[in-house]
C-alpha cells in the first residue's frame, strides 16, 4: 500500500496539478506533474466511469496503480506531486503491462533518480 504521506488526497491539491503540471500520455495513462517543495513525492489516481460503470473495477484498478508506484517510489525524485489518468481503452490490462507503461511514463516525465536501466 502507498505510504499515507506520497498520497494526494485533497481536492486543493489534485486543481494544483491538473491547473499548473506539465502532461505526458503513455498508452492508456495519462500522468501530470508539478514541483511541490517537499522531501516526498506525492500521487493521485482517477479513474472514471468511463473505464468501467462498476466501482469496484475501478477501485481495483486504483489499488494495482498505487501497489506499482509504491514499488517504484524509492527511484523517484522528491517534490514531485502526480496525478495518473486511466484512460477508457484500459480493458483489463495485465499487471506486467501496466507496470512496463508506468515505468515509460515515468522515464518520459523524467522523475526518476537516475536513468533507470532495468525494467
Amino acid at each position: 500500500m502507498l505510504p499515507i504521506q506520497s498520497r494526494l488526497k485533497k481536492k486543493k491539491d489534485f486543481e494544483k496539478v491538473f491547473k499548473k503540471g506539465k502532461g505526458f500520455k503513455e498508452d492508456f495513462l495519462f500522468l501530470k506533474i508539478v514541483p511541490n517543495n517537499q522531501e516526498v513525492s506525492r500521487f493521485g489516481f482517477i479513474v472514471s466511469r468511463k473505464v468501467s460503470k462498476k466501482a469496484i473495477v475501478r477501485n481495483k484498478i486504483k489499488r494495482r496503480l498505487r501497489e506499482l508506484v509504491r514499488v517504484t517510489l524509492s527511484q523517484i525524485k522528491p517534490g514531485v506531486d502526480g496525478v495518473i489518468v486511466v484512460l477508457p481503452d484500459f480493458n483489463d490490462r495485465n499487471l506486467e503491462e501496466t507496470k512496463q507503461t508506468i515505468n515509460r511514463l515515468f522515464e518520459k516525465a523524467k522523475i526518476y533518480k537516475t536513468l533507470k536501466n532495468n525494467r
